[in-house]
């Protein structure tokens, strides 16, 4: 089993990089990215993706969803928080 403050920092990286790699892939394009600065959005989206990461780990945990799988569900939260975010925008 992973200790509390691992499980936070892997929490983080996953939410940080599906925030990259979703701001990477399915962002605006290049013209808007110019115009809007690519710093303050990727920094954004890795906030959405880590915000997304928490929230599907403990809904996992809330479902009995233990050790990997949680994580897992983790990275799905993130996916899922990063669509709903840019759907939103």
């Amino acid at each position: 089993m992973l200790s509390a403050q691992a499980v936070f920092l892997i929490l983080l990286i996953i939410g940080i990089a599906a925030g990259l790699l979703f701001d990477r892939f399915a962002g605006p394009g290049w013209l808007s990215r110019q115009i809007a600065g690519s710093n303050r959005m990727m920094t954004t989206s890795a906030l959405v993706g880590v915000a997304g990461s928490f929230v599907g780990y403990h809904l996992a945990l809330l479902i009995g969803i233990i050790g990997y799988g949680a994580l897992l569900v983790a990275v799905i939260g993130a996916a899922v928080m990063l669509w709903g975010w840019r759907a939103m925008r």
